[in-house]
C-alpha cells in the first residue's frame, strides 16, 4: 500500500495509538510494522486473533507480559560465544520464566472459552526452567552476581569483607588518635582508586609515608595511602582481582547454557510479540468501542454507524454507507465544513483498519472488503517548489490513480474537478467518473458541481448522497445521506439571515428553468425523507414500546414462575414436616405399645390397643377421603348392608378386614392381629359372604376363628433375640396360630442361661389362648423348645 495513501487517511496515527497498547518492546515493534493485507484469506487470521484476544481481555484482563524484554542482540552474541553480563542473562531468565507465565494463562483461558489460535501459539513457546532456576540462582534482582553463585566466590567475598573491615578499624584509630588529627583536613576515612585513605594537610605530607593519591583543587590537602595500610590494600586488590576472575567464569557458564536454547528462546521471542501484539489490538477495540467486521474479497461494504476513530466518541457523527451492491460509485455534495471529507476519511480508514486486522468503530452487522489497493486523493496538495496550482496537483494525482486502479480498487477523491473553470470542470469530473467507473473500481467522490447530481441521478449504478444541513440552525448536522442528493441552501440562507426579499427574487431569476427543477426536485426528496425518517421513528418508537411491554411481560412470567416454585417448595417442605412428625409420633406411639405389653403381658385390654391406634391415626396427616359409593353418593350416604364375615374397607385406617361382629351403627371388624370398633359410614363393603354359607357356619366362628392357612407357621425361632423383642414376637405368633386354628405351636428359645426359656414361659402362663404349655419331648428339641396347647 502506498505510505502518501496511508499518510492521507491518517493511518500512521491509529499505529501510533496501537503502540501505546502494547506491553513489551516486541509487541509495539510487532505494531509499528503492521500493514494492511490484500488477501482475504491473510486477513481472516489476523482479525481471529483479535477476537480471541478481545474475548481473553474481557473475560481474565491482559495476559501477564512483565519481565519479557527484546533479548535478540544478547543471543546472537551468546551464540558467537561472547559473554553475557549479568544484567543480559537476567533480562534472558524473566523473559523465559514471562513466556512460561502467558502460556499458562492462555492455556487456563482456552479449557473455559476456546481460544485455538492463540493457544496453538502460546503452546509452542519452550519451556527452559533449568535455564531460568540457573540463572536465578547466580543472579539478583539487581542484576548483581550473588555470593551463592559459586563457593569460591563467597569464600573471596568473605575474605574481602574481612580485609576492608580491618582496614577501617587501623585507619579510624589512626584518624581518632589526637596527634594525627591536627595533621588531617577532616577526621574521615574516604576511598581513591578503590584504595583507602585520609585527607592530610599539605604541610604536614613529610609526617606520613604511604602514596598520594590524590588532591584537592587547592593543593592544600592530599589523600594519602598511610605506609601502614599499603600492604592490606594491596591484598584487597588482588582479592578483587580473584572475584572478577570468578564472576567472569560464572558468565561463562551461564553463557555457555544460554547458547544451548539460543533457537528456542529467538522462536518464544517471536511468539510473545505476536502474543502482545493481539493483546493490543484487543485493547485498542476496548478504547474505540470497536466490533468485529465481517470481511469479503467482493468489493461489498456496509457500515453500520462507522464513526472516524481519531474524532471523540462523544462528538463524531456516526455514518451509515453501502457501497458495492447496488451501486458502486457514491457523489457526495453539500457546503464546505459539512463533513464530506471526514466521511470520505471515515470509509477509507476503516477499510485499512480491517484490512490490518483491527476491529473497526461501527456497530455489530458491518462488512468491509478487502480491497487489492485503496487510493485517495483528498486536501489541498498544492506545492510551490514543484510550481503546481492546485487543480494541477490534483489533476496529478489523479492521473496516477487512473493508471493504478483495478476492478478490486477503492477510490477516494475529494473535491473532484476544483480549481478550475466551474464548467470545464464538472466536464471533466464526469469524464473521469465515467472512466472509473466503467473499470468497475468502487467509487466514493465528493464535489460541489450541480451537473453531477443529475450524471449521477440518471447514471445505473451511481447513486447521490448528501451531508444534511439545518437551515433552522444554518449549520450542518454531519449526517450522510445517502439517495439524496445535496440542495443549495444559498437562498435560504440569505434569508433567514435578512436580505431583502426583491433581492432573493431577482436572485432566484437568474437561475435557470432547468436549475430550477433540479432544485425543486432535491426539495421534494428532501421533503420526503424528512417524512420518511419521521415515520421511522415513529415505528422505532413503538418498537421500543413493544419490546419494554414484551420484557414486563416477561418479567412478570418470570415472577409469577419463581413465586409458584417458591409456594410448591414451601407445601413439598410442610408436607415432609408433617410426615416426619407423624413419623415421630407413631414411633413413640409404638414404643408405649411395647411397654405396654412387657408390662402387662398377655393382659393387655382391647381398649388400650385402640387408644394406642386412635392416637397413631391421630399422628398420620389428615387427607381427603375419596368419596364412597356411585355418582352423587355424599358424605352422608347409606353405605351398602354389612354383615359379619364380609370384607370390608376401612377408610380412617385405609386397611381391609374382616367384620366379626355388628353392634347396630358399629362393627367389630378383624384388622390383622388387631380386632376393633368402627362405624359403619367409616367402611365400605367389598365382598360378601354368600347367605346360605353364613347360614351353615357357626355365627361365633366368624369373629373367633378362621380357616387354617397353609402358610402359617407352627414354630417359632427366637434364638439369639432379646426378651422384649422375644415377647412380641411370641404375641404376634400366638394371635396368627390362634386365628388360624393350629392346636399346637412350637417355639424354639434354645438352652443358654434359661434367660428367654424362663420369661417366655412366664408370658405364656398369662396368655388367654394358651391352654397349657411344656418343655419339649425327645425328638422335639428338649428343654430348647416350649411346645404350647392353645384353647
Amino acid at each position: 500500500m502506498d505510505t502518501k495513501i496511508l499518510s492521507t487517511l491518517e493511518y500512521p496515527k491509529i499505529i501510533h495509538k496501537l503502540t501505546h497498547h502494547a506491553a513489551t518492546s516486541l509487541g509495539k515493534a510487532a505494531a509499528e510494522q503492521l500493514q494492511p493485507v490484500s488477501d482475504l484469506e491473510a486477513v481472516k487470521p489476523l482479525l481471529q486473533a483479535t477476537d480471541e484476544a478481545y474475548t481473553a481481555d474481557r473475560l481474565k484482563g491482559s495476559a501477564p507480559f512483565g519481565g519479557i524484554t527484546d533479548i535478540t542482540a544478547p543471543l546472537h552474541r551468546a551464540r558467537i560465544g561472547g559473554t553475557l553480563n549479568p544484567e543480559e542473562l537476567l533480562n534472558i531468565a524473566s523473559t523465559s520464566r514471562g513466556g512460561r507465565r502467558v502460556k499458562k494463562h492462555i492455556g487456563v483461558i482456552h479449557e473455559d472459552h476456546p481460544i485455538p489460535l492463540l493457544q496453538f501459539q502460546a503452546e509452542q513457546i519452550t519451556e527452559n526452567k533449568p535455564l531460568e532456576d540457573a540463572i536465578f540462582d547466580c543472579i539478583d534482582d539487581q542484576a548483581e552476581v550473588m555470593d551463592s553463585a559459586s563457593p569460591e566466590l563467597a569464600s573471596i567475598r568473605r575474605e574481602l569483607r574481612s580485609g576492608e573491615s580491618r582496614i577501617r578499624e587501623k585507619m579510624e584509630q589512626m584518624v581518632r588518635s589526637s596527634s594525627v588529627q591536627k595533621m588531617l583536613q577532616d577526621a574521615i576515612v574516604t576511598l581513591r582508586n578503590d584504595r583507602y585513605v585520609i585527607p592530610v594537610k599539605q604541610e604536614y605530607r613529610s609526617n606520613f609515608g604511604g602514596i598520594v593519591h590524590d588532591q584537592s583543587g587547592s593543593g592544600a590537602t592530599l589523600f594519602i595511602e598511610p605506609e601502614a595500610i599499603v600492604a592490606m590494600n594491596n591484598k584487597l586488590r588482588e582479592l578483587k582481582a580473584g572475584e572478577m576472575r570468578e564472576i567472569e567464569k560464572i558468565l561463562q557458564k551461564l553463557t555457555a547454557l544460554t547458547s544451548d536454547h539460543v533457537e528456542d528462546l529467538l522462536i518464544n521471542q517471536d511468539l510473545l510479540a505476536q502474543l502482545d501484539f493481539a493483546f493490543a489490538k484487543a485493547r485498542l477495540a476496548h478504547e474505540m468501542k470497536a466490533t468485529q467486521p465481517r470481511m469479503n474479497d467482493r468489493g461489498f461494504l456496509k457500515l453500520k454507524r462507522g464513526r472516524h476513530p481519531l474524532l471523540a466518541s462523544d462528538k463524531v457523527v456516526p455514518i451509515d454507507v453501502e457501497l458495492g451492491n447496488q451501486y458502486s460509485a457514491i457523489i457526495v455534495t453539500g457546503p464546505n465544513t459539512g463533513g464530506k471529507t471526514v466521511s470520505l476519511k471515515t470509509i477509507g480508514l476503516l477499510s485499512l483498519m480491517a484490512m490490518s486486522g483491527l476491529f473497526v468503530p461501527a456497530e455489530e452487522g458491518s462488512q468491509l472488503c478487502v480491497f487489492d489497493a485503496i487510493y485517495a486523493d483528498i486536501g489541498d496538495e498544492q506545492s510551490i517548489e514543484q510550481s503546481l496550482s492546485t487543480f494541477s496537483s490534483h489533476l496529478t494525482n489523479i492521473i496516477r490513480i487512473l493508471k493504478s486502479m483495478t476492478s478490486k480498487s477503492l477510490v477516494l477523491l475529494d473535491e473532484l474537478g476544483a480549481g478550475t473553470d466551474p464548467a470545464e470542470g464538472s466536464a471533466l469530473a464526469i469524464a473521469i467518473l465515467e472512466h472509473i467507473h466503467a473499470k468497475e473500481s468502487r467509487i466514493v467522490a465528493t464535489t460541489h458541481y450541480s451537473e453531477l447530481k443529475a450524471y449521477a441521478f440518471n447514471r445505473k449504478g451511481i447513486i447521490n448522497a448528501s451531508m444534511e444541513f439545518d437551515v433552522a440552525t444554518l449549520s450542518p448536522t454531519y449526517r450522510l445521506l445517502v439517495g439524496v442528493p445535496g440542495r443549495s441552501n444559498a437562498f435560504a440562507i440569505a434569508e433567514r439571515l435578512g436580505l431583502r426579499t426583491e433581492i432573493i427574487d431577482r436572485a432566484r431569476g437568474e437561475v435557470s428553468e432547468e436549475d430550477q427543477r433540479v432544485e425543486s426536485m432535491i426539495a421534494s426528496l428532501e421533503e420526503n425523507r424528512l417524512s420518511a425518517e419521521s415515520e421511522r421513528q415513529t415505528a422505532e418508537s413503538l418498537r421500543r414500546q413493544v419490546e419494554a411491554l414484551q420484557a414486563r411481560h416477561e418479567a412478570e412470567r418470570l415472577k409469577f414462575e419463581e413465586q409458584k416454585e417458591k409456594l410448591l417448595q414451601k407445601a413439598h417442605d410442610e408436607a415432609r414436616e408433617a410426615v416426619a412428625k407423624a413419623k415421630r409420633e407413631a414411633e413413640q406411639i409404638i414404643a408405649d405399645l411395647r411397654k405396654l405389653a412387657l408390662e402387662e403381658g398377655a393382659s393387655v385390654k382391647e381398649h388400650k390397643l385402640i387408644e394406642a391406634r386412635r392416637k397413631l391415626d391421630d399422628a398420620t396427616p389428615e387427607q381427603l377421603k375419596p368419596k364412597r359409593g356411585g355418582a352423587g353418593a355424599g358424605v352422608g350416604s347409606k353405605p351398602a348392608k354389612i354383615e359379619a364375615g364380609d370384607e370390608v374397607m376401612v377408610y380412617s385406617l385405609n386397611q381391609k378386614g374382616i367384620v366379626a361382629e355388628l353392634h347396630g351403627s358399629e362393627a367389630t371388624v378383624q384388622l390383622g392381629i388387631l380386632k376393633m370398633k368402627v362405624s359403619l359410614d367409616d367402611m365400605e363393603l367389598l365382598k360378601s359372604t354368600a347367605t346360605a354359607a353364613k347360614q351353615q357356619q357357626p355365627k361365633q366362628a366368624a369373629s373367633l376363628k378362621r380357616s387354617r392357612d397353609e402358610n402359617v407357621r407352627m414354630e417359632l425361632d427366637l434364638r439369639g433375640e432379646s426378651l422384649e423383642e422375644a415377647i412380641m414376637e411370641v404375641d404376634r405368633f400366638l394371635d396368627e396360630s390362634f386365628l388360624s386354628g393350629l392346636g399346637q405351636v412350637y417355639i424354639i428359645h434354645g438352652k443358654g442361661t434359661g434367660v428367654l426359656r424362663t420369661g417366655i414361659q412366664q408370658y405364656l402362663r398369662k396368655h388367654s389362648h394358651v391352654k397349657a404349655f411344656r418343655l419339649g419331648n425327645y425328638g422335639e428339641g428338649g428343654a430348647g423348645v416350649t411346645v404350647a396347647e392353645l384353647k
